[in-house]
């Protein structure tokens, strides 16, 4: 009964087109940006596995397992021009429910401006900000399949305005017994304002995302593939700048429709893989690509890695340390830290 109820809530929301378009059009854009280390350095996104780092359930509720029991996870993003964002997250098991719980508390600081009037003269500073809470939980709901719901707050202060915006995370996760091949489903951000920041109520920036990992049998390295923005197909934005082009003769030269649509197709994928060294994978080396990222924000006339993503994560004693590296500009790349801690352990040995 609860394997129907996700799959029609999913094939209702599939067929909305409300709020199908990306870019610039929702409210508290920040929901999207990745909440730790570990998954800046992948590219943004991991909606396939499944273990102790609790921040990977804020992207899929489905990742809610028992392993993330006591877990607690502290992540900063050193963002750019003074920006910053980071999130607190808690997971816990309940036995007597079956059910895997976490609670996250999400922030993102833009910093302070100048207060200026209508001829410019400066009249002091203000700050502006978004802060998120979620509250999930995540079941076995077979042998095979698990599910997942967030439910998440937004609120929002720029200067003297605010906004105030509701939603949720529907997500599923597959993987069959004995296999190294995982795959998951998520639904984020189903949901809008309801306070506006301005007359008109605008959705939270919704994204489907379906995602496929596999573990190498022979070697410590699993890769992942995950296809994002789904609910839309055609993502490109059509520049007739950028597009038609002047050859050394004036000709004047356009992509072709084959062209724009194998861009249009590997803008809606992510690639990442993570080597896992040690018995008890002590020491992990990760990298990622997001080609919409790459696209989107690149500079025509020079090269530069936007789009590419590294990151590295290592144990000591009882701490998990993550880095993450991601440049989304030929200015340069922001750095993400993070410490997982298990507070059973720590517990024990107070």
């Amino acid at each position: 009964m609860r394997l129907k109820f996700y799959c029609s809530v999913f094939c209702l929301l599939i067929c909305l087109e409300g709020y199908s378009q990306i870019g610039g059009r929702f409210a508290f854009e920040s929901s999207n940006l990745p909440p730790n280390a570990r998954l800046s350095a992948l590219g943004g996104s991991l909606i396939t596995v499944i273990d102790d780092d609790v921040a990977l359930a804020q992207l899929n509720p489905a990742a809610l397992d028992s392993v993330m029991d006591n877990q607690f996870s502290i992540n900063h993003n050193f963002h750019f021009a003074g920006t910053q964002n980071g999130n607190l997250a808690f997971g816990k098991y309940l036995p007597k429910y079956g059910l895997t719980a976490h609670v996250a508390f999400q922030y993102m600081d833009y910093g302070t401006f100048d207060l200026t009037d209508a001829i410019g003269n400066i009249n002091g500073e203000f700050s502006a900000g978004e802060y998120g809470f979620v509250l999930g939980v995540g079941k076995q709901l077979n042998e095979r399949i698990r599910g997942g719901i967030n439910f998440k707050t937004f609120i929002a202060n720029y200067e003297s305005y605010g906004a105030f915006a509701m939603g949720v995370d529907l997500g599923l996760h597959y993987q069959k017994p004995g296999s190294l091949t995982t795959w998951g489903i998520v639904l984020r951000n189903l949901g809008g304002e309801l306070n506006p920041i301005v007359d008109d109520k605008r959705w939270l920036p919704f994204d489907l995302q379906i995602g496929m990992s596999k573990r190498l049998q022979h070697l410590p390295f699993r890769f992942s593939i995950i296809a994002h923005q789904m609910q839309k197909w055609y993502i490109r934005y059509d520049d007739p700048d950028v597009d038609n082009q002047t050859d050394i003769f004036g000709n004047v030269t356009s992509k072709s429709g084959f062209s724009k649509s194998v861009d249009n197709l590997f803008r809606h994928l992510i690639f990442n893989g993570e080597f896992l060294i040690g018995k008890q994978e002590q020491f992990r080396i990760r990298f990622g690509y997001n080609h919409l990222r790459k696209q989107e924000l690149k500079v025509s006339t020079f090269r530069s890695l936007a789009g590419f993503s590294f990151g590295l994560g290592f144990n000591i004693k009882k701490i998990k340390f993550d880095y993450g590296w991601g440049y989304y500009h030929i200015a340069g790349a922001n750095n993400h830290l993070s410490l997982r801690l298990n507070m059973d352990r720590i517990f024990n040995k107070i």
